[in-house]
């Protein structure tokens, strides 16, 4: 009887469970779980350390990402370079840290030109994931910040991926956008809203905005109507949720299942 959850404070929201048991059912994995349970990073160890040998994987949402490194007991590449992981994966010895919100962002941006002008609307903990995805897609990063000590926060994580980024102050962001091929926004429901009025979008920009609820944010519906191809949080989660899937259960992800049950949430 196979097991796996999503972690997190709060996290009676997650719409992961109806995706994966979704995904399972799709698959034909009889007797797989997944269930969601609310875990405070102070609380990760000891769960991590309880858990029984039928425990596959463990999905983990804020604020357990940067936790999780110090429980692993391996730590993929790329979840070291970004200094974040949303996945704990049981293997032989122990658990392994991966993180799937990077290729995650790539896969539900979709083929970019090389060298595309990628602007990344904040500095937190999603915005890394946008650089990773970045240095996947071979593009150009700037990086527009609330907060310029973010920016600095951004440096060792861009100098580990490889990846040039400017730095810029949030008074600049309309500009910034104007300017760009891909726009990927991390930043909380109504920080970007005023954008939405303040920013002359260019034919056949990208726009992901990892927020779904609610939606469309202000800033996506103003760029649907400029043309904008946008790419909702949804998709998103769905995309990392697919790399977990196959992490977890080592089989490919039935992507139309879980799609149609993430949609029926909503």
């Amino acid at each position: 009887m196979p097991r796996a959850a999503v972690l997190g404070k709060p996290v009676a929201h997650s719409r992961s469970p109806a995706i994966h048991q979704a995904g399972y059912a799709a698959a034909g994995l009889a007797g797989w779980s997944y269930t969601a349970i609310e875990c405070a990073e102070a609380e990760l160890p000891g769960l991590v350390a309880g858990l029984g040998p039928e425990w596959a994987g463990l999905s983990l949402t804020m604020p357990l990402k940067e936790v999780a490194l110090a429980v692993a007991d391996r730590v993929a590449p790329l979840a070291a370079t970004l200094r974040a992981a949303n996945t704990l994966v049981r293997e032989d010895g122990g658990w392994r840290a991966e993180n799937t919100d990077a290729p995650g962002i790539a896969a539900a941006l979709g083929p970019v030109p090389a060298g595309a002008r990628l602007v990344v609307l904040g500095a937190g903990g999603t915005a890394r994931a946008a650089l990773g995805a970045a240095a996947e897609l071979g593009a150009q990063v700037a990086v527009v910040a609330r907060r310029p000590e973010a920016l600095a926060e951004l440096e060792p994580v861009a100098e580990g991926l490889g990846v040039a980024v400017t730095g810029h102050p949030w008074p600049d962001a309309a500009r910034v956008l104007a300017g760009a091929d891909v726009v990927v926004s991390t930043v909380p429901a109504g920080a970007a809203d005023p954008l939405a009025t303040e920013v002359a979008w260019r034919p056949g920009t990208v726009l992901l905005d990892a927020l779904y609820h609610p939606w469309p944010t202000p800033l996506a519906a103003a760029a649907a109507g400029a043309g904008v191809r946008v790419v909702s949080g949804l998709e998103l989660l769905l995309a990392q949720a697919v790399g977990q899937f196959e992490m977890f259960t080592g089989v490919p992800a039935p992507v139309d299942a879980m799609r149609r049950a993430l949609t029926a949430t909503r």
